[in-house]
């Protein structure tokens, strides 16, 4: 008995000592996000200085010039899907019922049950759903019991790891998606692959489901003690009710823009129209469909067209710096394709892999573009111009070979703090804080993932 009394002690120490040098760690030598970018940016140039065919500093600034701008509209529709999840997630609602589901809540461990238990099925609906449920239960938990706050912001990171494995993910999406210019399997092979065929397979949902469940297992014991923890200041965080038309002086224009009416009317327009698109094509969501169905369950929700934009404001300030971090991951698009920085990383893997080896080659290579390139479309119009034909002249399975870069990103987003800028911005802490938990996550889904893919491929 004292035996095993001191192995736990030990084990305590152990976990302690990791938990404090990741903090210690990422609060002294990680910058912001925007800085991080601006880094790469340079880095990315000098590597195609010196490794790339066309690496002279004329081709350099053309590429990440053009490539700066090339990225806009595929931007402008992440930040829709993540805009239209937010105004679903900060509907009144869906909040009230956040708030209650928290009050059992007493321990860690619970927390994380919870937190799973909201954050994985709305993130596999919608990416940009599932970061805003995941910091606003971190808030509404924080609010509930004594844990500290920036393993749950985390813990709400870490639930959301699957989100390029859900029905949101970009890079499987634009690829079942005909007509669009990101799916690089139908310009060489003039079909599409259907989401059964990637999202819903087994070389998808085995690595998910066992990474989202290891996570849920090991990420309590790495909870911080009192003498580590930084908690929420809750008075900064009371939410101001939300106005009412009871309190709104009647005038037409305030008619028009408190009227339920109108924003049933709208929403039902939309959905005629989606409902008609799905008959002439068949159901099945891509980019567009998506977006739209989140817009009219948001104006549902909201009820009010004026709460509406009021919840699309406060999405629009808490995600602005990823806004501003595209053009430059778009340059170092550009400064890799262009120059052919990414074809000697990914062609070096593929010189090397076989049929049966390549998905796991290509996780490996993703692992490496995403810190470059973190937007998973971004990145697979990097890399899916090189993994696709090598997974034709090798006979390798495509749908594979495109999921196990959509994978990659996964665990790499966990090191990567790209997109974990909105949910610190909307939770309100620090972001080294949070990425030094979620280096934990990074290592976890890195090991199931990499075993997953290569014994599945």
């Amino acid at each position: 008995m004292q035996k095993k009394i001191d192995d736990n002690i030990g084990q305590n120490a152990i976990q302690r000592a990791l938990v404090k040098w990741c903090v210690i760690f990422f609060d002294r030598y990680m910058p912001d996000p925007f800085v991080i970018a601006l880094l790469l940016t340079f880095v990315t140039a000098a590597l195609a200085m010196g490794l790339a065919p066309h690496g002279t500093p004329a081709d350099i600034l053309n590429a990440w010039y053009s490539g700066a701008f090339k990225i806009v509209a595929f931007a402008f529709q992440m930040m829709l899907i993540l805009v239209t999840g937010h105004a679903v997630a900060s509907s009144r609602p869906v909040r009230r019922a956040l708030s209650h589901l928290v009050t059992w809540v007493t321990t860690p461990r619970q927390a994380v049950m919870l937190m799973y238990a909201l954050v994985v099925p709305a993130t596999w609906l919608n990416w940009g759903l599932g970061l805003v449920v995941g910091a606003f239960v971190a808030r509404e938990i924080a609010r509930q019991i004594k844990v500290d706050y920036g393993w749950l912001v985390a813990c709400g990171y870490t639930a959301w790891w699957l989100c390029n494995s859900g029905l949101s993910s970009s890079i499987a999406l634009s690829q079942a998606t005909h007509g669009n210019p990101m799916n690089i399997v139908e310009q060489l092979t003039g079909q599409i692959v259907p989401l059964k065929h990637s999202l819903f397979s087994g070389f998808t949902l085995i690595p998910t489901v066992l990474t989202v469940l290891c996570s849920a297992l090991i990420f309590p014991y790495f909870c911080p003690p009192v003498s580590q923890s930084v908690y929420l200041d809750t008075e900064a965080f009371i939410m101001d009710a939300e106005k009412t038309s009871s309190s709104v002086t009647w005038s037409p224009r305030t008619a028009v823009e408190y009227s339920s009416v109108l924003s049933l009317a709208i929403a039902f327009f939309a959905l005629g129209a989606l409902g008609l698109h799905w008959h002439e094509h068949g159901f099945g969501f891509d980019i567009d469909s998506l977006i739209l169905s989140f817009l009219i369950v948001g104006l549902l929700l909201q009820k009010r067209p004026v709460s509406y934009v009021n919840a699309v404001k406060e999405a629009i300030a808490q995600t602005g710096p990823i806004l501003l971090q595209f053009p430059f991951y778009g340059g170092i698009m550009g400064i890799m394709t262009a120059t052919g920085l990414a074809g000697i990383i990914s062609v070096f893997f593929v010189h090397i892999a076989s049929a049966q080896t390549l998905p796991f080659w290509s996780f490996i290579s993703s692992l490496i573009i995403t810190f470059l390139v973190p937007s998973a479309g971004g990145h697979w119009a990097v890399q899916g111009p090189f993994v696709v034909p090598a997974a034709l002249s090798l006979h390798a399975s495509i749908p594979h070979v495109i999921m196990s870069v959509a994978i990659a990103e996964n665990v790499a987003n966990m090191l990567q703090p790209f997109w974990a800028v909105p949910i610190v911005a909307i939770a309100g802490i620090g972001i080294q804080r949070v990425m030094a938990f979620t280096s934990i996550t990074f290592i976890i889904s890195l090991l199931v993932c990499s075993i997953s893919v290569l014994l599945l491929g």
